[in-house]
């Protein structure tokens, strides 16, 4: 420290003396509080120990799946400081946070940030986003988030309730027991925040986040009535400063921190204008990016000539730069009726609407106006959706009939009750359950005349609505028609469909569309109604039809008479008995979903006939009765491998096309020897989704499908492993929802060379017996061959075939096993109980460290040995402990070449053991090639000292023995990508080091943490944002023992692997 002060008097820049003296002031209120802490004595420690100490417990619980990256922040890191120190602070009450400020400041985003770093460290946590939008949208709007909220912290799924008030209760009941974590992002009522919290409070120690444009909102609650309110603090969000408002306009303008030269007064000028907002500086950069000067200063001088708010101006300027009547349309119908809403059945209604949405949506999402979600879902800030209904409203503020769109539910309701609707208007939607409650809206019945002169409306929304009238006073130009809760039990024959693309009869009492009595069983029905009129080409243009929830629906057949039908949507219509063979007539089909028809008789026997059919979806179309599996039938037509049956369902087979490209049958009880023995003739299947099912292996169909991308199988809490999935993947998600880890193995097809992305929970992976092919392989070195321990150097272990050990992987409770191998990063390893290093190891040194220079030899070098002892004698004894079994915390180990200046820091996938007595030891085995370590190099190896102490180290060196003729025992683990010598790009610091951790696979993020700062150089960042996995890689010639240049080194894979 004395140093530190030296160089800051000596320092003559203000601002770098500024920067240290505030470091320093961290630095010391830190060594205070470690200080502070009962037993801890600062005398002979090194005072960075103190430093790690108290990042140590937060480092070991930060180890999260962050699936999707963090939001881009610039000038929050205040906010981020005071958010995540309010949920590090532990309290014995629940604490509740506001984050309040104006629209478009960032509230969001930074809620977004700080539960992507911290939702790991809480039992249960849950993000519930965009909730007053939701709620504005849809009457089930707030029955969705509750559902949301419970089924994600209780980890079960909820029965449908149609109750506020009961969820509430679900919800007050799961969080009363459990430690939560939860943001609530955009409230704008107390019915939203009382109905997701409820008055009967939460756990002990729970964090409850809440973004809001109205500061009264949360005190007002429900929740703080109580006699033990929960512990208020509020966050108030500000305009950025000016140097961050420049970072930030520079990014999205220049994709730098600093204006490219000749731009820095016209961008001062626009950072000015802005007055700090975020999405204003946002927007404007993005539509400034790859402009030249005299642009920007022209669209400077449209903007102050604006009388309106900054934002306002901002938002509007970038609608006013479309150049095109169609861009604005569509601009103006998406924010009206399509935000929230899937884009493929948008742009299939929109071209309808004879709106050009090839280059239209580029162009909104060019100018910040527009963006597609996780879910393909259309995504618009709020500012800007209420803009562009703020413009369809000024068309006539006063008289909404004269309006070309209403969304209003009042104001729709208003026009069709006073049948004032002209041929101005182009869309309405009216949901009846959206109103305020009262006697006028219960007894209402549209009289459908009020329709008539509308004779341009193609957008037409009537929920729940009761009809009187002939439903021929329809409009002929209807694209899209959305009628949920439609009374009548079959679609009316005069309703005019001629020119329909999307109808939406959701949660209907309709019972059919034309029954074909394929089921014998179902022949002494009674005909329904007609559904449709005998002419073939009244829904010849119908491309989207959805039926979901319909619960009446019993039979769904005369196909023939939609030839263009794109997409059916039939989800939960748990009454449906049959889907007729006529579906064959679909010839343009690519979408079928039929997620939780749980009771279907008959399956489509002719679905395999359909050439363009991309996505199936099952989701939990079995019974709970049954489970799928394989039945000998042979029909006409259909592959014999493709039938799958439930045993029970002896009628029913599915039949799967050819030309699938995603196929979901989650959650429908299949076990691995369900499936069938090959999926080949589904050459183009790239999306396969097995989730929640009790499967014990990845079933071995999945092999043979050619052009497979994606793999689920989440929440399959049977799964034990996963082997060998075609090398075309390139995601695998295996989040298991088990506390118990039974995953033991993940083995990849050898000819795997492509980038994968893996989502999995680290804390379920095992601590022995367990292999993540390219990341992590553990077994018993007992059932390592003696070939293999002879080249790592390693002799005179057989003591160790009987001896067990208490192991903790990376945030996951102990495991009590036989002696494991630990193998990570080109890094053998093993730990067992002992206080001597073996005799072989020859150069030894007492305390954390060595140093030697690596003898030269004729023979090459190829790697080391290194081995300490570690011990609790010394903490134990100057803390006065005296315990049998003694808990050691493993330390990092450096290695550092001091001559090709390299330096890696190892952290063991073990990082806690437990062992009778005082001592440990850690045995390893470094592969080395000659880029990384020769003859003649200067090395230093260092432990870091923990709750535990190193006493003694020491240090082998292995050559090549030059004994060609023997096979390379170490040849199949030198074929891993991710290992010294490989590729560990995504491991490196600007600084240079390579921090070798494997939770650095399951995160994203350039942050270092700073446990290892004491280490590195300053303020270093991992120079890849995430690592990019392979499994296996092309090793060069000059890794030794490799393989020749250009080769494939795939061979030599443990005999006791399964042989495919």
């Amino acid at each position: 420290m004395a140093e530190h002060r030296k160089m800051i008097e000596a320092e003559t820049d203000a601002n770098k003396r500024s920067k240290w003296t505030e470091k320093m002031d961290r630095w010391n209120k830190a060594l205070t509080e470690v200080a502070g802490l009962k037993g801890n004595n600062v005398n002979g420690r090194v005072e960075k120990e103190f430093i790690k100490e108290i990042v140590k417990d937060v480092y070991h619980r930060l180890q999260v799946s962050l699936r999707n990256p963090l939001p881009l922040l610039i000038g929050m890191d205040r906010s981020i400081e005071f958010v995540t120190s309010w949920l590090d602070k532990f309290s014995y009450t629940t604490d509740v946070l506001t984050i309040l400020g104006m629209g478009g400041i960032g509230k969001t985003s930074l809620a977004k940030y700080v539960y992507g770093l911290r939702c790991h460290k809480f039992k249960r946590s849950n993000y519930i986003g965009n909730i007053s939008r939701k709620c504005e949208q849809n009457f089930t709007g707030l029955l969705l988030l509750q559902k949301q909220l419970y089924d994600d912290i209780s980890r079960t799924s909820s029965i449908e309730v149609n109750d506020v008030s009961i969820y509430t209760s679900m919800i007050e009941n799961v969080v009363s027991h459990k430690q939560v974590f939860l943001v609530l992002d955009d409230i704008d009522s107390l019915v939203q925040l009382d109905s997701m919290l409820g008055s009967k409070g939460f756990y002990l120690g729970s964090k409850i986040i809440v973004t809001t444009k109205d500061a009264w909102l949360t005190k007002s609650c429900v929740l703080f009535k109580k006699k033990l309110a929960p512990k208020h603090t509020t966050h108030l969000l500000n305009v950025l400063k000016e140097n961050d408002s420049h970072e930030l306009l520079c990014f999205h303008a220049f994709n730098s921190n600093h204006p490219k030269a000749g731009y820095k007064e016209v961008s001062n000028k626009f950072v000015k204008y802005c007055e700090g907002h975020p999405l204003a500086l946002e927007v404007l950069g993005k539509s400034l990016y790859n402009r030249d000067v005299a642009y920007w200063e022209d669209v400077l001088e449209q903007l102050e000539k604006e009388t309106g708010s900054p934002i306002d101006n901002v938002l509007k300027m970038s609608l006013d730069s479309l150049s095109s009547k169609n861009d604005k349309d569509l601009f103006k119908h998406i924010a009206c009726y399509f935000v929230g809403t899937n884009r493929d059945v948008s742009e299939t209604i929109l071209k309808a609407c004879r709106i050009n949405t090839t280059s239209g949506i580029t162009n909104l999402m060019d100018r910040c106006l527009l963006s597609i979600g996780e879910n393909n879902e259309f995504m618009m800030h709020q500012l800007l959706q209420k803009m562009g209904r703020f413009l369809v409203y000024q068309e006539s503020p006063e008289k909404p009939w004269k309006r070309s769109r209403l969304w209003f539910h009042e104001d729709s309701f208003k026009v069709l009750k006073q049948k004032k609707g002209k041929g101005n208007l182009l869309g309405l939607a009216l949901d009846m359950r959206m109103l305020k409650k009262g006697n006028s809206y219960a007894s209402f019945k549209m009289e459908t005349n009020a329709l008539s002169n509308m004779e341009n409306l193609m957008l037409l929304q009537l929920n729940y609505v009761q009809f009187s009238g002939s439903y021929e006073n329809f409009p002929d130009e209807l694209r899209w028609l959305c009628m949920h809760g439609f009374p009548l039990k079959s679609i009316p024959s005069d309703l005019p469909m001629e020119n329909l693309v999307a109808l939406d009869m959701s949660y209907s009492s309709i019972e059919s569309l034309g029954i074909c009595y394929s089921n014998p069983q179902l022949e002494s029905r009674k005909k329904l109604i007609e559904s449709c009129s005998k002419d073939k080409s009244l829904l010849g243009s119908l491309k989207i039809l959805n039926l979901s929830f319909c619960e009446q629906l019993r039979s769904l057949g005369s196909f023939e008479k939609v030839p263009s039908l794109e997409m059916l949507i039939l989800t939960n219509c748990i009454g449906l008995l049959e889907v007729c063979d006529s579906i064959m007539h679909c010839v343009e089909l690519a979408v079928i979903d039929m997620s939780y028809c749980n009771n279907l008789d008959h399956f489509p026997r002719t679905l395999h006939m359909l050439k363009k059919v991309k996505t199936l979806l099952l989701v939990g179309c079995n019974s709970s009765k049954s489970r799928i599996e394989i039945r000998d039938i042979v029909s006409p037509g259909i592959p014999t491998e493709s039938l799958i049956v439930p045993r029970d369902f002896k009628l029913l087979s599915v039949s799967l096309p050819r030309s699938l490209v995603r196929l979901s049958l989650a959650n429908n009880d299949l076990a691995t020897e369900s499936f069938p023995t090959s999926f080949v003739w589904l050459s183009m299947l790239k999306d396969l989704n097995l989730d929640e099912n009790p499967m014990i292996s990845m079933p071995v169909c999945v092999r043979s499908l050619p052009s497979l991308e994606s793999l689920s199988m989440k929440n399959c809490k049977m799964l034990t492993s996963v082997e060998r999935p075609p090398h075309t993947l390139t995601y695998l998600d295996l989040y298991l929802g088990s506390k118990k880890a039974m995953l033991r193995k993940i083995v990849f097809d050898p000819k795997v060379t492509t980038p994968l992305q893996f989502s999995i929970d680290w804390r379920l992976l095992a601590s022995s017996s367990f292999e993540f092919e390219g990341l992590i392989k553990i077994q018993p070195i007992a059932s390592i061959e003696k070939k293999l321990l002879r080249s790592l150097g390693w002799i005179d272990l057989d003591f160790l075939n009987e001896r067990r050990l208490v192991a903790e992987p990376v945030s996951k409770g102990r495991e009590e096993s036989k002696t494991q191998m630990y193998y990570e990063f080109g890094i053998f390893s093993t730990i067992y109980v002992g206080k001597e290093i073996p005799d072989w190891i020859t150069c030894k040194r007492k305390g954390p460290s060595i140093s030697f220079i690596i003898p030269s030899s004729l023979k090459q070098f190829r790697g080391l040995n290194f081995c300490y002892v570690l011990t609790s004698r010394v903490l134990n004894e100057s803390l006065g402990i005296v315990e049998q079994d003694q808990v050691l915390d493993l330390p990092m180990i450096i290695i550092s070449n001091i001559t090709k200046k390299h330096t890696w820091i190892y952290h063991h996938y073990v990082y806690r053991v437990r062992v009778d007595g005082d001592f440990a030891i850690m045995l390893s085995h470094w592969m080395f090639g000659m880029n990384e370590m020769e003859g003649g190099d200067e090395v230093t190896i260092a432990t870091t000292q923990d709750l535990g102490l190193t006493e003694e180290v020491g240090v082998g060196f292995m050559y090549d023995d030059g004994n060609t003729d023997e096979e390379d025992a170490l040849g199949y683990y030198k074929s891993w990508n991710h290992i010294i010598g490989g590729d560990l790009l995504g491991f490196q610091t600007t600084t240079g080091e390579y921090i070798l951790n494997s939770t650095r696979f399951l995160s994203s993020g350039r942050v270092v943490f700073p446990y290892y700062l004491p280490y590195i150089g300053d303020e270093p960042y991992y120079k890849e944002n995430q690592v990019h996995f392979r499994v296996f890689s092309v090793r060069k010639s000059n890794i030794v023992g490799g393989v020749h240049e250009d080769e494939t080194v795939l061979y030599n894979r443990p005999s006791k692997m399964l042989k495919i």
